[in-house]
């Protein structure tokens, strides 16, 4: 069981970098949020709020007939 465990931690790494690039207005209005709202490890909030509207959409966007099985987004094919 152990060695299960350790294969979905290795999954699970993050390690697969993005960039993101903003105007200096954004920047300005990014960082003001962040102070207003106490964010104080940007990284997560970013990841975290594209993460939640991607799989919303995911969900918003799923067929409602039972053609297909669901998709697993965190499976490895």
């Amino acid at each position: 069981m152990a060695d299960n465990m350790g294969k979905r931690d290795e999954k699970l790494l993050r390690n697969r970098p993005a960039t993101l690039l903003f105007n200096q207005r954004e920047k300005e209005a990014f960082d003001l949020y962040c102070q207003k709202y106490g964010i104080t490890n940007k990284s997560k909030f970013i990841r975290e709020t594209i993460m939640t509207e991607v799989l919303k959409r995911f969900d918003e966007d799923y067929p409602t007939l039972f053609e297909f099985e669901k998709p697993n987004l965190f499976s490895q094919k």
